[in-house]
């Protein structure tokens, strides 16, 4: 396989190293970035580059255009532009929604949203020139069923889904496919704030017994990103028959 380029955004932890590391295997260059935990990044670049690929990492909040805006410019100067992006980055927040503030809201929005908006906005116009590309957003199952006490995570991640399945319609034409996977309960940090007796009685619900991990999550967008060449607008639920 000739080298492709995949950018991966929140690739610090959880599912974005996993996706990262999943390409490198698969012998992707890999662009990986994360808001703030350079030191976890920084490792994540090594393992990458530990399956003999170049690693390009860029710190900085996607959810502002301007640093979407530098980190497509590095990319493009190290490797050229991606041929595959994957929109994982993504924060949460719990709590009532009479008790969030305003500047609560922007953020969520903004980092699980916005982010998705400005890296498609930045890689669509190459892909379009090479009539080909692939692009897979992260989101959730709270994004089709909305959850209680996450508001603005399930509005964002709906926004998400719906942006999904309109983007793939007018990026279809020039050959490229925009898909998502809608997780349920993955064991990533982002479920650490549950108790033990939460996280037994999440996992009673979910038919297959057990917290999805990481790695299925990216190897399904690996699947997406490689395979699947007719699929294209879909939010596919991975979510052990949970929802």
């Amino acid at each position: 396989m000739s080298k492709k380029t995949v950018l991966v955004t929140g690739a610090s932890r959880g599912i974005g190293k996993a996706v990262a590391l999943k390409f490198a295997q698969k012998g992707y260059r890999v662009a990986i970035n994360c808001v703030s935990r350079r030191d976890d990044l920084m490792q994540v670049k090594k393992e990458v580059e530990s399956y003999q690929t170049e690693c390009l990492a860029y710190v900085g909040d996607v959810g502002v255009y301007d640093n979407c805006r530098e980190m497509f410019d590095l990319v493009k100067k190290q490797f050229g532009s991606p041929d595959v992006l994957v929109n994982n980055a993504g924060i949460s927040y719990i709590g009532l929604f009479q008790d969030m503030t305003p500047e609560d809201w922007d953020r969520v929005i903004r980092v699980n949203l916005d982010s998705v908006f400005y890296c498609c906005k930045l890689a669509l116009p190459d892909m379009i020139s090479r009539k080909s590309g692939r692009i897979i957003n992260v989101s959730s199952v709270w994004g089709t069923t909305g959850a209680s006490c996450e508001t603005a995570y399930s509005a964002a991640k709906g926004g998400v889904n719906a942006l999904t399945r309109a983007l793939a319609k007018e990026a279809a034409p020039s050959g490229i496919q925009v898909n998502a996977v809608a997780c349920g309960a993955i064991d990533t940090e982002m479920n650490s704030f549950m108790s033990d007796e939460e996280l037994i009685s999440l996992i009673d619900e979910i038919p297959m017994n057990r917290l999805g991990k990481a790695s299925e999550v990216a190897d399904l967008v690996y699947h997406l990103a490689y395979k699947a060449g007719y699929l294209t607008g879909q939010v596919i639920t991975l979510d052990g028959g949970w929802i």
